[in-house]
């Protein structure tokens, strides 16, 4: 024992054996017990957070905050495990007053503190968003639903913002008045820099106080057709009909012609019919009176639709069927659609006729001698 003893009192660069041993111990100890203890800090934390949080649960809290949590863990215990060594006087670095190696890695150390800190800010407050948004859904008006998350963005903003002064200033020793006062020309050239940015963000104001679409409406700008699902700071991000996510910049949101389907009371549907030329007029009289009065009695149909013999086509003789469906719901859409469909193949196989295609005939004179 007194050997052992022995050991951990000598000396190597300057601490004793048994400084090591704290030092590696709370090291090991913060890395393997890291999920524990930031589980352990998380309900904590939840348990503050209880009045506001009634719609989301502890473990979805946990999944946001786990990471910072961890992080924050380690950083202060390797930061407690230090405090056992010593640097040995005869290697003549700078205190931490002056600037060298001690002055560097203390800031370091400060700025790794208050990144891990911010992400942990920024993770609550996305937590909070998350409960706001789910009472938010309960409410019949889709404006909040719309507004929480460019609130969430902004406020995100700021606090970034705020952790970027406070770094300046109170880690590197940054005169932020002066910084600010002294940007001058690089300040109007960043101005231009982030100009596609600033558009972009007072699109994103323009579409909250103009009100051109709000979130679940389906919208098409350009070539895109898309349901809207949030709209940030910088740009809106739509769902696709093939379910892509689509993400669209602000100011081609305001800029491009917008066509906002939800807002249309019925959907159009218009086709060609082809029927085959041995049809006789007197069938396609009874199928265009049969599908007239198909579209016009159909419940999800309105009193616009009409069905009209156009023209005589290269291998058919067509027939325009135009109805508008009662409905936004792309579910019911497609199935009323169906039943039309259905009950138009119905009507020209009743009255005797067929559907056409593409054909050529050929008459073959035979030769005389």
């Amino acid at each position: 024992m007194d050997e052992l003893a022995k050991i951990f009192e000598d000396d190597f660069l300057g601490n004793p054996i048994e400084a090591y041993c704290w030092f590696f111990g709370l090291v090991l100890f913060a890395v393997i017990f890291q999920r524990y203890l930031s589980k352990l800090l998380s309900n904590f934390i939840f348990i503050i957070l209880q009045r506001f949080s009634k719609d989301a649960t502890k473990e979805e809290f946990f999944k946001l905050v786990h990471a910072p949590l961890a992080w924050l863990i380690v950083s202060i215990m390797i930061f407690a495990a230090s405090r056992h060594l010593e640097i040995p006087p005869d290697w003549g670095l700078a205190p931490v007053s002056e600037f060298g190696l001690q002055l560097v890695v203390a800031r370091i150390y400060k700025l790794l503190l208050l990144i891990i800190f911010t992400w942990l800010i920024l993770r609550v407050t996305d937590f909070l968003g998350l409960v706001l948004i789910r009472r938010a859904e309960k409410t019949s008006t889709k404006q909040d639903d719309q507004l929480i998350p460019f609130g969430i963005e902004a406020v995100k903003v700021i606090l970034l913002i705020f952790s970027i002064f406070l770094a300046l200033g109170s880690i590197f020793m940054i005169n932020i008045g002066s910084l600010i006062a002294g940007l001058g020309i690089g300040g109007l050239a960043l101005a231009l820099a982030a100009k596609e940015s600033l558009e972009n963000l007072l699109g994103s104001f323009t579409i909250f106080f103009d009100k051109p679409f709000v979130v679940g409406d389906l919208v098409k700008v350009g070539d895109v057709l898309g349901v809207v699902e949030k709209v940030g700071f910088r740009s809106t991000r739509l769902r696709t009909m093939e379910k892509s996510y689509l993400t669209v910049p602000n100011k081609r949101m305001i800029d491009a012609e917008l066509d906002n389907l939800s807002q249309r009371t019925f959907r159009r549907v218009s086709f060609t019919l082809g029927v085959t030329y041995d049809t006789t007029a007197e069938q396609i009289k009874a199928i265009v009176k049969d599908a007239q009065d198909l579209i016009d009695n159909h419940p999800n149909t309105n009193q616009d639709g009409k069905v009209r013999f156009m023209e005589f086509g290269a291998s058919s003789l067509d027939i325009m069927i135009l109805y508008f469906i009662d409905t936004m719901d792309w579910d019911v859409f497609l199935q009323v659609k169906e039943e039309i469909n259905f009950s138009i193949m119905e009507i020209v196989q009743r009255h005797k006729s067929d559907f056409a295609f593409p054909s050529q005939t050929i008459y073959h004179q035979p030769n005389t001698p």
